[in-house]
């Protein structure tokens, strides 16, 4: 046969690259029950549909040619749910996935291609970090990645952190529009080990940068996973929401049956007294498209509840307090919370649902210790620079300057309010306290006759209504039909549903 030779030698090359770090490697993976590289690929991705660049790349020193395989990542391309994607998997089998000269070109052109074809690129991570001693003294010359963890939200970026995370790794996740932790994974700047050195002290990595350290006190881990599947799964549920970039609209789905039937119920979930908590999520569910929300951050700055959803098939992002912590009240992490998902559904053209129910932003030395004034304003900055819809609706307390930040004010397209709002500069039963100097416990006839006067000042939902402060009152059961409605009407049809982006720079991992 002509070329035999040929062809046996690239099938035998292409088999050796194609055992990554060795059977033995990944039998140790498999029965530790964590998928390899290639496995994670192949459920990420429609079946049949990756075309792999760079399967024989190598380190680029000789000597280490044969035991570098793809260099340590995987790298392609593929489908997800019939839309084009770009992958980029860190081989752990291979030198801990660590990053060199030949992946960087690899990864590089994954993301240039996304960037500039208009897809969305997955980063599935696992890594030790760069790899020494290729980049010591003249090595660093030979690295190119410096400035592509600068983007534009042109297309969306997901990442899936499924081990140590360290370097390129680590980076990616923090550049990303999305990022899920699986349990027991660790991202750092630096090992445990380096810094155990450097502190002179045992540093673990849960204590370092586990997943409840990003997830509930960074805010890096927008979700989190208990298997590498479950992982894999959320990234392909996020991406389902957005757009392949940010010059379309996303994707419109199905609406499934019974969604119109949850509308009924929010009077049951929402209590009469102002002075009881509920969680706002379940609100949330009642009148959005059955089974379609998914939350963003959820373990972060709780009181404050973000998440993508869909209204008649359509994407839209809420922003929503949440009364069952902390009372609803808005801290410095809530605001940072609420900016970086203004700004990711500013850049891929998703409206902005605000509901209302907050007793204001947090004050005291602590909060002011965390920035709490310059985030309110950043927060503010993000939202008047965003070119979608935006609808604000104030459900029920909306107080002081969190009814601004929160849409109202002048600042969404369209207000309304249930029937059981009740909006002013404060509490009026912290103003009582303030502007006469009356505490309940001293006087409580007294302070109850007060506070009774202070909410007969105009706060009502008719009373917003008379200066056009609200456009709508409306029962709670409406919910539904009035956002679907006021979505119709707002619709982007000069532009076919893009916004400006003038956010699409910001940074990913603002806090």
């Amino acid at each position: 046969m002509a070329f035999d030779d040929k062809i046996k030698d690239h099938e035998a090359r292409r088999a050796k690259a194609m055992a990554m770090g060795g059977p033995e490697k990944i039998e140790k993976r498999n029965n530790a029950g964590v998928l390899n590289a290639r496995t994670r690929v192949e459920y990420l991705l429609d079946g049949g549909s990756f075309r792999e660049s760079g399967l024989f790349g190598t380190s680029y020193i000789k000597e280490m040619r044969e035991q570098t395989p793809t260099d340590g990542k995987v790298c392609g391309f593929g489908d997800i749910e019939g839309r084009p994607v770009g992958v980029v998997a860190y081989d752990f089998t291979v030198k801990g996935s660590s990053s060199s000269y030949t992946n960087n070109r690899k990864m590089s052109h994954i993301k240039d291609m996304g960037a500039k074809r208009g897809f969305p690129v997955v980063f599935l991570s696992e890594s030790t970090g760069i790899r020494m001693p290729d980049v010591m003294g003249e090595g660093m010359g030979l690295t190119n990645e410096g400035n592509r963890f600068w983007r534009k939200r042109e297309s969306p970026w997901a990442s899936a952190l499924m081990g140590y995370a360290f370097g390129s790794a680590a980076w990616h996740a923090c550049s990303s529009d999305f990022n899920v932790m699986r349990k027991g994974s660790v991202m750092a700047v630096a090992s445990p080990r380096m810094v155990s050195k450097a502190l002179n002290r045992e540093v673990t990595g849960e204590e370092l940068g586990g997943w409840k350290t990003h997830a509930e006190h960074s805010g890096f881990a927008d979700a989190v996973a208990d298997s590498d599947e479950e992982a894999l799964d959320l990234i392909k549920q996020f991406l389902s929401y957005l757009p392949s970039n940010q010059n379309e609209e996303p994707p419109v789905k199905p609406v499934p049956p019974g969604s119109d039937e949850g509308g009924e119920k929010i009077l049951e979930l929402m209590p009469e007294s102002l002075a009881k908590t509920y969680d706002v999520r379940k609100i949330i569910k009642a009148f959005i498209d059955k089974d379609s929300f998914f939350e963003i951050k959820a373990r972060y700055a709780r009181s404050l509840t973000t998440g993508l959803a869909r209204l008649d098939g359509r994407t839209v992002g809420l922003i929503a307090n949440n009364p069952q912590f902390k009372g609803g009240v808005m801290d410095a992490d809530g605001c940072c919370k609420a900016t970086s998902f203004i700004v990711m559904c500013d850049s891929y053209n998703i409206p902005l649902i605000f509901l209302q129910d907050q007793p204001g932003f947090l004050i005291g030395p602590e909060a002011e210790q965390n920035g709490v004034i310059g985030k309110i304003i950043n927060w503010m900055n993000a939202l008047l620079q965003v070119s979608m819809p935006r609808i604000s609706l104030i459900l029920r307390k909306s107080y002081g300057r969190g009814f601004i930040n929160m849409g109202a004010g002048g600042i969404a397209e369209e207000v309304a309010a249930w029937w059981t709002a009740d909006v002013s500069f404060m509490d009026p039963r912290s103003a009582v306290t303030i502007v006469h100097g009356v505490e309940e416990k001293d006087d409580p006839e007294k302070f109850n006759q007060l506070v009774d006067d202070m909410r007969d000042r105009g706060g009502s939902a008719y009373d917003l209504a008379a200066v056009y402060g609200v456009k709508e009152v409306i029962d709670p059961r409406e919910t539904r039909a009035y956002l679907i409605a006021m979505l119709k009407y707002h619709r982007s049809r000069l532009t076919g549903g893009v916004g400006q982006h003038l956010l699409s720079c910001w940074p990913t991992s603002y806090v």
